[in-house]
């Protein structure tokens, strides 16, 4: 199981590769807060579709989950719009390893204080070794 999470860990990052530079066109054609509008319109309509066929949950129990629990949908907001805003400036390239170089240290930050419920692995030589290493990559890529 754990190679498959890998597996779609490496689907979900050259989907967004490609999300990246297809959004990052549509921006310059329709405007950057269109774009995310109409990426977040279209996954409504198709997730509402699954979710009618085949949702098991309680959609209905949103409210009694932990207030910021419910950040996510606005974070996903900020973190498409600013992809779509950068694609066109710097490239899909600079602008996915700037993406990872911020998940890193974010990830890096909450596993360290356990926070959100998450267990808590301090932080080691190795993870900061590993995002100096992409900062480096960032740097000959540009």
């Amino acid at each position: 199981m754990r190679y498959l999470a890998y597996i779609l860990a490496v689907l979900a990052g050259t989907a967004l590769s490609f999300e990246s530079a297809i959004y990052g066109q549509l921006g310059e054609t329709i405007g950057e807060l269109e774009t995310s509008f109409y990426n977040f319109f279209m996954g409504t309509l198709i997730m509402g579709l699954l979710w009618l066929f085949f949702g098991k949950g309680k959609l209905s129990y949103t409210m009694e989950a932990p207030k910021w629990s419910l950040l996510g949908g606005i974070l996903g907001v900020v973190y498409l719009t600013a992809i779509v805003i950068s694609v066109p400036f710097v490239g899909v390239g600079i602008t996915m390893v700037t993406v990872i170089i911020g998940q890193l240290i974010m990830s890096m930050v909450i596993e360290h204080f356990g926070w959100l419920g998450i267990q808590q692995t301090k932080i080691n030589k190795e993870k900061v070794f590993a995002v100096i290493s992409m900062i480096i990559a960032l740097i000959l890529i540009n």
